[in-house]
């Protein structure tokens, strides 16, 4: 995406440029004089370009895809955010928290003023890109926000409309709606691999009408079936087309693996990346997997628990499965868990050398290895892997998730979704009506507000793929807020399991990899590449138990304030119709 469009924005400055006699007096891009733009296909591809830097990929260091899971109960970074520990404040700052709306004025001046170009296939697709982009705009503001004033023209200084009260999300959803269809039935269903097609907005529109419509109905808001429809409906369109197939390449032991490591993506499964190379723009994120001081990144031990044996049966069946060591948990899983962890025979990406054991770089002693690429990207910004941001798998999940909580899910709607996944896997089919006949107690006390009718077990099910397919993907956050799930991030989450102090082979090959003491580390053998003092890295039992990276830390849900964040003080200043979210003062 970043080498289409970077070129393409310096046009519209150079554009704007010859229209003045004076190139010191130009226009800022979002009040570029209609007049003299706008005029033909050209104008409004130029345009529209600069709204792909609203995609919530990149802001500073924080890299939103493959990071925000580190804001959630997935991985537990060094650094505890505030939204996971319960501790964020009202903003200050005017715009601060989330609370702008700078990039909907160029959106909407755009809208405003495209009507003049006399190319109807250009005004078609350029149309519903920018309308793609504003219902993304204000997703992510009801997301965050709940209720928000919706502007959808260009407001001049003295509108009152500046300072009108929030409008309630579901007429604002009503407009997203509006908006995503219209993208969808303009925007040609083309494949393109970094840019905005029709497939793409039927991707957003599914993740939009899922989350809109889990949302109402566990928080208690009326026609919540409406939106989960048109989610089936985004979902099906898209599956329907053919245009897209789960990467398989290399089969079940790699290809999950590969589908995020690898440097360029293809079109097979991805719908929309973001592209980066050493030469345009590169990232910081396998950095953060890999550094003991940027992020060492840790899986929590309720995420691995939650991926089945390989045969399909549980894990959380088996008796003592909280005490089983490194080596052993490992053993006959889902192959995904060690495409997505580093297991007892890790190897870099592309290498086959054993890598040793390193318990220095993550937090709870399961590294993060899904989306880590080669070894020569494991420094500070030095990643040129694309990001993937749409994939066909979570239109699979979205379409099975959306009729189990609808009430309409058959066995054969799982075959086509869900059962892809496992299938992709080499994982057995999930079988509804087994699902529902014995619902999983580990997962029911994860999710004790899930529904209670007859597919409480399926919807179960598909919440734990959901969880491992999705891992690091940047949506976690959002599934435990939609389903009103917040005070699971109260529930214990901690690291691997340690019976005592002293020699551990994490590999089965007889030799000590990790070696764990309290101040005396004379006793590791010699070649140990992990050597760990429990008085630093805490154990929950002091010389036993697993590790502990919340130690001294308090997480807090309140029920009353957290789903929603605060909005600035300044800008209820500024506009005293803006009334603050409840809890929040």
């Amino acid at each position: 995406m970043k080498k289409i469009y970077i070129a393409l924005i310096g046009l519209v400055t150079l554009g704007a440029m010859g229209c003045k006699k004076n190139y010191l007096d130009v226009t800022p891009p979002d009040k570029i004089d209609a007049q003299v733009f706008f005029n033909n296909a050209t104008d409004l591809q130029v345009y529209t370009n600069g709204f792909y830097d609203q995609v919530p990929v990149t802001s500073g260091l924080t890299y939103t895809v493959y990071t925000d899971d580190a804001s959630s109960d997935n991985i537990l970074p060094l650094q505890i955010v505030d939204r996971v520990k319960g501790a964020r404040v009202v903003p200050v700052a005017r715009g601060t928290g989330g609370w702008s709306f700078s990039s909907l004025r160029s959106i909407n001046y755009f809208l405003a003023n495209y009507g003049k170009c006399p190319d109807a296939a250009a005004k078609q697709k350029y149309g519903g890109i920018a309308r793609y982009f504003r219902a993304y705009f204000y997703y992510d503001k009801v997301k965050t926000f709940g209720d928000v004033p919706l502007y959808t023209k260009v407001l001049t200084a003295d509108d009152p409309d500046l300072y009108k009260p929030r409008d309630s999300r579901t007429v604002v959803m009503d407009t997203v709606l509006a908006d995503i269809n219209y993208a969808i039935a303009n925007i040609p269903k083309t494949v393109a691999l970094n840019n905005i097609t029709g497939y793409t907005a039927l991707a957003l529109k599914a993740r939009i009408c899922l989350y809109e419509g889990t949302w109402r109905k566990y928080h208690g808001i009326a026609n919540y079936q409406s939106m989960l429809n048109e989610a089936v409906s985004a979902a099906d369109a898209l599956i329907s087309s053919g245009a897209y197939k789960l990467y398989t390449t290399g089969g079940a032991n790699t290809a999950y693996r590969d589908l995020f490591a690898r440097v360029d993506q293809d079109v097979t499964e991805t719908i929309l990346a973001r592209d980066y190379s050493k030469l345009v723009q590169v990232n910081g994120v396998d950095y953060f997997m890999t550094s003991a001081t940027g992020g060492a990144y840790g899986i929590p031990k309720d995420m691995i628990n939650s991926y089945l044996m390989k045969d399909g049966t549980r894990f959380t069946d088996i008796p003592n499965y909280q005490t089983k060591q490194f080596y052993d948990e490992m053993q006959n899983r889902d192959p995904r868990l060690t495409q997505t962890t580093a297991g007892p025979d890790f190897a870099a990406y592309l290498e086959t050398a054993r890598e040793p054991v390193n318990l220095s770089i993550t937090t709870t002693g399961y590294r993060v290895i899904k989306a880590l690429s080669t070894r020569d990207q494991w420094v500070s910004n030095g990643g040129y892997s694309d990001f993937i941001l749409f994939r066909y798998a979570e239109a699979l999940l979205v379409y099975a998730e959306a009729k189990a909580e609808l009430g309409t899910l058959t066995q054969a709607d799982l075959d086509r979704s869900v059962n892809l996944l496992r299938a992709r896997a080499g994982m057995p089919n999930m079988n509804m009506a087994a699902a529902n006949a014995t619902p999983d107690p580990f997962l029911l006390a994860q999710y004790p507000n899930v529904e209670k009718g007859a597919n409480k077990g399926v919807i179960l099910e598909i919440r734990r793929e959901r969880r491992i397919e999705m891992f690091n993907e940047g949506l976690r956050w959002d599934d435990l807020m939609r389903w009103k799930e917040g005070k699971k991030l109260e529930q214990p989450m901690v690291g691997i399991y340690f019976p005592s102090l002293g020699s551990f082979d994490f590999n089965n090959d007889g030799k000590t990899d990790v070696y764990l003491h309290n101040g005396n580390a004379s006793g590791a053998p010699a070649g140990t590449s992990s050597v760990v003092n429990v008085t630093q890295k805490a154990l929950t039992n002091g010389t036993s138990g697993n590790f502990f990276p919340l130690k001294g830390i308090t997480i807090t849900f309140d029920e009353n304030k957290d789903y929603l964040y605060p909005i600035p003080s300044e800008d209820i200043t500024l506009n005293p119709k803006i009334t603050q979210n409840p809890g929040w003062k």
